[in-house]
């Protein structure tokens, strides 16, 4: 039986068992026909903790089009930018599988955790709200996510009635940077009393962006870095009045440029310990100028979707959710397919909320199972078909005592990998362990509004498939890759101290925090040859430290100022500095309310030069970035809601390299102007 039908096969009979449940009730019990409970989605099941972030659908729809550059600019979050297409979050310094992206909660099966060219295939303009996870709570979704663990919730699953029988939104908008047009658009449909039907979709074309005017000897647009992207999705649910239970499909197809690509660097080799590239092999790596390297991405998600109220005797809630994930992506040179990435997965969870114990802590426990087989064929075939597994346990608690709050969470990962041992890997080993990870978190109200937060952690991560196997070139990131399989697990002890006040005029979330790793998994540059790195995944000993936070305050009902800021210090035991730390920096936004209908906004900020760096990389460069955001909102007809908008980003004209970034010498969009429209009804 294939995995889509597996998964049918278990909604079916989640569904069924839903409605045992759903009409066990007394016979003398009527039902209402129309007016249905609304479910309460929580994908953070419980209260949020202060220090926690949260970005809303109406932030998101006029924001970026990359899950990095929607977060970048929050207080201790960067964006790793690739590629016109392409951007991860950098949080606290930390990216890739410490920082991992889920999607409702489960995980999103793409592979961009593999390599930074990778796009992540949660798109934020159709997303509800993006939440940044950095408390207990993180650990409900996987362990090991010590910057932050980004959690992308989306209704294309109707989880109630619609009200009046519809709602949804579309919108479009352009920017001048990149001749980008985007279109988008999500609407829920009642189809009777108890079901409900979700469509909608995204398109987007942006050609190369333009540069900044002041870098001299280069081109007015930065080559290659093109993206376009189309993404369609249909759900429907069954809803009842104690929960629902529902299915979607979607489907992405993504086209993107890839600017760091240079063929000519394939001529190099590394001598027989794999320590250095040879000497004479790297003498014809210089640049060239055939065809264009681009990304060809499909991909295809089967998701289910339910919940039930009051299940059983001491539980308020039972959910559960799974998705089988179909994922491909081809590295062009031209029309011609060179490498192929092709990834089946399956994520399955099952949650249990608890009622209020005879002591008073309620909370969640639940299962997690994650499979993924990833194969990668052709020139750049960095590693052989791997299949990995993953068996979680999870639970958290929360208590409320006096003007204490406290929370309490565990998580066990087992995970397999299995290897096809080839001419890649020919001797590789498989791997199999076992992660443990526990949090705890005290926020204490000792005045009104005013709360002091500490929150500690152990935290295990497993090393992944490629962290274990690659053996090759990857020319999209200018490296050559070596894994390591004697790699064992990661660990860090985690603390972050927080004062944060919320009253009506005066707000601030300041934390400080310090992470120390045993086993800490990066990629260690051996040999640069250019642009060209020789990398090894490497253990070491590494701290990490830092503060950041954000101060606010209302001096009028029309106008707010805050200032905000980050700095983060990324030390490894032997090897000096971490690679890849984001500089230092500070700004100021002051925002303005005029009316019910005339909002703006503008923002400074100074990123600080990146001085403390590791191996074989090259100093970060300061710069000052202004952005400035105006908006009209009105109603039609008193159905429909509107909002014009318009948004000056980089009005400096500013020289941007980001630091963080594996292309940090690839200069960023200039100075350009957005200009959207998005109806809501």
């Amino acid at each position: 039986m294939s995995q889509p039908h597996r998964l049918l096969t278990l909604s079916l009979l989640a569904l069924s068992i839903q409605t045992a449940f759903a009409q066990d009730l007394p016979a003398n019990v009527d039902l209402p026909a129309i007016e249905l409970k609304a479910v309460k989605e929580q994908a953070v099941p419980l209260d949020k903790e202060a220090g926690d972030l949260s970005i809303k659908q109406d932030q998101l729809i006029q924001g970026a089009t990359t899950i990095g550059n929607a977060l970048n600019g929050q207080a201790g979050i960067y964006a790793a930018q690739y590629t016109g297409g392409v951007s991860r979050p950098v949080i606290r310094g930390l990216d890739g599988a410490r920082v991992k992206i889920t999607q409702n909660g489960g995980d999103a099966l793409d592979v961009s955790s593999v390599s930074p060219d990778h796009a992540v295939t949660v798109n934020p303009n159709t997303a509800q709200e993006i939440q940044v996870l950095k408390g207990p709570e993180s650990l409900l979704y996987a362990a090991g996510s010590v910057g932050g663990l980004v959690n992308v919730v989306e209704h294309t699953i109707p989880n109630k009635m619609p009200d009046q029988g519809y709602t949804g939104r579309v919108g479009a908008r352009y920017n001048s940077g990149n001749d980008e047009m985007l279109y988008s658009g999500q609407a829920t449909v009642a189809l009777g009393s108890q079901f409900a039907l979700s469509a909608g979709g995204l398109t987007r074309d942006a050609n190369s962006y333009i540069l900044p005017r002041n870098l001299q000897g280069t081109e007015r647009r930065e080559d290659n870095t093109f993206a376009r992207s189309k993404d369609a999705n249909v759900g429907a649910s069954w809803i009842f009045d104690r929960g629902y239970a529902g299915v979607s499909y979607s489907e992405r197809r993504d086209r993107y440029g890839i600017p760091g690509d240079n063929a000519a660097y394939g001529a190099c080799e590394i001598n027989a310990l794999g320590t250095a590239f040879l000497p004479d092999s790297c003498g014809a790596a210089e640049e060239e100028h055939g065809d264009s390297a681009w990304i060809n991405l499909k991909e295809k998600r089967y998701d289910f979707k339910s919940e039930l109220n009051d299940p059983f005797v001491g539980f308020s809630k039972l959910s559960a959710q799974a998705n089988y994930t179909e994922y491909q992506h081809a590295e062009m040179d031209g029309d011609t397919p060179e490498t192929t990435f092709r990834s089946r997965g399956t994520d399955a969870r099952i949650v249990l909320d608890n009622k209020a114990w005879a002591n008073g802590w309620t909370g969640q426990v639940g299962v997690q199972y994650t499979g993924q087989r990833l194969t990668i064929a052709g020139d750049e075939s960095l590693m052989d078909p791997t299949n990995t597994q993953r068996y979680s346990l999870f639970a958290l608690q929360e208590k409320q005592y006096n003007n204490f709050h406290f929370q309490l969470s565990s998580r066990i990962d087992h995970q397999k990998i299995d290897i096809t041992q080839g001419e890649t890997n020919p001797d590789a080993k498989n791997y199999q362990d076992t992660a443990y990870s526990v949090a705890a978190a005290t926020a204490w109200e000792f005045i009104p509004n005013y709360k002091l937060s500490l929150t500690a952690s152990h935290q295990e991560r497993l090393p992944m498939a490629q962290e274990l196997y690659s053996n090759g070139k990857h020319m999209a990131t200018n490296t050559y890759e070596l894994g390591n399989d004697d790699l064992s697990k990661e660990k860090s002890n985690n603390v972050e101290l927080g004062l944060h006040v919320d009253q009506d005029r005066l707000k601030y979330n300041i934390n400080v925090f310090h992470n120390w790793f045993d086993g800490f998994i990066y990629a260690n540059t051996l040999d640069r040859y250019q642009d060209f790195r020789l990398i090894q995944y490497s253990q070491s000993k590494a701290r990490f430290y830092g503060v950041d936070g954000d101060i606010s305050y209302q001096f009028s009902p029309v106008y707010q100022v805050s200032l905000f800021g980050d700095y983060v210090r990324g030390k490894l035991d032997q090897e000096g500095n971490a690679p890849r730390i984001p500089g230092g920096r500070l700004g100021a936004r002051v925002k303005a309310q005029f009316d019910d209908q005339y909002a703006a906004n503008v923002e400074y900020y100074h990123v600080f030069n990146q001085d403390d760096i590791a191996n074989y990389e090259t100093g970060g460069q300061g710069y000052n970035m202004v952005n400035l955001g105006l908006s009209y909102s009105n109603h039609l007809n008193g159905k429909v809601d509107y909002r014009v908008y318009t948004q000056a980003n980089n009005l400096l004209d500013s020289k941007v390299y980001q630091h963080e970034s594996f292309l940090a010498n690839v200069p960023q969009m200039g100075r350009n102007f957005t200009l959207g429209v998005d109806f809501s009804f």
